[in-house]
């Protein structure tokens, strides 16, 4: 039988490491954390503490303390009597594959290398390890992890099925929601789903169809509403009445296959980046960055609130 992950260790703690370690101390874990770049542990600290407050909103574990916390510049120290290491260095193939070369013959069989690299590939960068490559995995979470439930799970080819079923367990006892991914494609699926709608926000910017601001207003205030409750297909089994999906299919299939033609392919060039950037800039109505994150948050907690209610059928 294989412990419990009681012990994680954090290698890299920008801000989706910093996030993860304040998620993993609300659940009432030991972190420890490790990271190179000057300052990076007042940095985390500091984070951790500017986060405490919305994860107390959500419920703390029975023994969370940021007390837990740990902090090594030294990769061996840190990564000492871990159960589970969560990975967050930078997105380079060859740093990566180093990394886990470093981690294989650092840490025994039965600790879990989990990454939270957002497009990389697990067998991409397993294939680094020597000693135990079935025991590295994508465990790939939604910005800020601290807050989003989402966490996509991916094995690379060399993947254990036990890992990939102790880690999505581990992520679930967290309170975390995951997805498993039956093959490895470039950037997962949410962050597919998410760049797809954005090339074509993109698209409709350069052709003079809309600014940024209404852009943003016409998924905050439409269909973001919704997939805030439901996915697309559901939505879309909805949309059908009660003939569900199959009938909204056999209406809108026609619709459908002319839309999707019509969608752009648009080419990030400099002046559109520009272009897109003095938008953005415009939107925010002056609001400094941090303001900006507490009102995301915000209302987050409260569409988690929601989403976290049991409904009890009468």
């Amino acid at each position: 039988m294989t412990s419990p992950i009681k012990r994680v260790a954090i290698v890299g703690t920008g801000v989706i490491g910093a996030s993860w370690a304040a998620a993993f101390l609300a659940s009432g874990l030991d972190v420890s954390a490790n990271d190179v770049a000057p300052g990076a542990e007042v940095r985390l600290r500091k984070y951790i503490s500017e986060a405490w407050p919305a994860l107390e909103q959500l419920g703390l574990a029975k023994d969370a303390s940021r007390e837990r916390l740990t902090f090594s510049g030294d990769l061996e120290t840190a990564v000492k009597s871990a159960d589970l290491v969560q990975e967050n260095g930078p997105e380079k193939i060859e740093f990566k594959r180093g990394l886990y070369e470093h981690l294989d013959a650092l840490l025994d069989a039965n600790v879990i290398i989990a990454s939270s690299s957002s497009g990389l590939t697990m067998g991409s960068i397993q294939s680094a390890c020597t000693k135990h490559p079935e025991r590295c995995v994508i465990g790939h979470p939604f910005n800020p992890p601290h807050l989003i439930p989402l966490v996509e799970i991916v094995g690379g080819a060399l993947t254990s099925e036990d890992t990939i079923e102790r880690a999505t367990r581990f992520y679930r006892s967290l309170g975390k929601k995951t997805i498993r991914l039956r093959k490895e494609v470039p950037g997962h699926v949410a962050n597919r789903l998410q760049a797809a709608l954005f090339r074509e926000v993109v698209h409709l910017i350069a052709e003079g169809v809309v600014s940024v601001e209404d852009a943003d207003a016409a998924v905050s205030w439409g269909p973001g509403l919704r997939w805030g409750v439901m996915g697309p297909t559901m939505l879309f089994n909805l949309g059908g009445g009660e003939g569900g999906i199959a009938h909204f299919l056999e209406q809108f299939t026609g619709p459908m296959n002319a839309l999707w033609s019509a969608l752009g392919s648009p080419v990030l060039t400099p002046e559109l980046c520009a272009m897109i950037a003095q938008g953005a800039t415009e939107e925010l109505h002056n609001r400094p960055f941090a303001q900006l994150v507490s009102e995301r948050d915000e209302v987050l907690l409260g569409l988690l609130a929601l989403r976290n209610q049991e409904f009890v059928a009468p």
